[in-house]
């Protein structure tokens, strides 16, 4: 590898339930005469995938328990709002003044379960992550390679916090085309040592970068990176975000 290079995809606009988010990312992509290539990797945000797949959910619909009522008393968000929350978890991992860290039950550790009511139109709407964020990788690299005759992997990103580290990074939380790991285990450095746990995130790095050409308030929801070698990967048991998750026998902070 030489050089990445990594643009954004502008003009996609706001998207609404029942979307076809292929047709638009081709369309935004051809006003500024871009296309895919094979060996591509698209960077999609969790939030326009959610909205396009009818993940919204209206707080005045939802009826909140006393358990969300007393969240609420302490935190800064309404009951219905950690009532959705805790809808989304499988567990709460840590709770101080209103502010949660769920499990979700897709197995991710996040604040909030990935409830978000950023970049929603409408004061009660909320957005929830999607509910197999493999299958709509997937199905998103499926309808490029129909549409355009290339093979590219796709990524699922949202933004989570780092225990022990300030501010937010992009992750990956939905994987296809690609093995999310890449595993120096068994190989040696130039200095001929054995690297033994040397296991990279590759699909967060991808993410990660991606999101530095897309930013938070620009509506820039999708980018793609290209010149990231990588083999292609049919395997969904492969190229599945489950690959990222710790098991929990291994987890020191569970």
């Amino acid at each position: 590898m030489s050089e990445l290079r990594i643009f954004p995809i502008r003009g996609l606009g706001d998207i609404h339930p029942g979307d076809d988010l292929t047709t638009l990312l081709l369309a935004a992509m051809a006003q500024h005469d871009q296309q895919f290539e094979t060996g591509d990797v698209l960077v999609v945000t969790q939030k326009i995938v959610s909205k396009a797949e009818g993940r919204l959910v209206d707080l005045a619909t939802i009826t909140p328990s006393p358990f969300a009522e007393q969240i609420a008393a302490e935190g800064r968000k309404s009951a219905a709002y950690y009532e959705v929350v805790l809808r989304e978890s499988r567990r709460i991992v840590r709770m101080v003044r209103g502010v949660l860290i769920t499990e979700t039950h897709h197995g991710f550790i996040c604040a909030n379960a990935g409830v978000d009511d950023s970049n929603v139109a409408g004061d009660t709407i909320v957005s929830l992550l999607p509910i197999d964020s493999d299958r709509s990788a997937a199905t998103l690299r499926a309808a490029i390679a129909e549409r355009c005759g290339v093979q590219v992997a796709v990524l699922i990103s949202d933004s989570f916090g780092r225990p022990w580290r300030e501010g937010q990074v992009n992750f990956a939380i939905g994987v296809a085309g690609l093995d999310p790991i890449r595993n120096y285990a068994g190989l040696r450095d130039p200095h001929g040592y054995e690297l033994q746990a040397s296991v990279l995130a590759v699909a967060d790095e991808l993410a990660a970068a991606a999101e530095l050409v897309m930013n938070k308030v620009d509506m820039i929801p999708a980018a793609v990176v290209r010149g990231y070698p990588f083999e292609q990967v049919d395997d969904p048991t492969v190229g599945s975000m489950r690959r990222l998750l710790r098991d929990p026998n291994f987890d020191m902070f569970r």
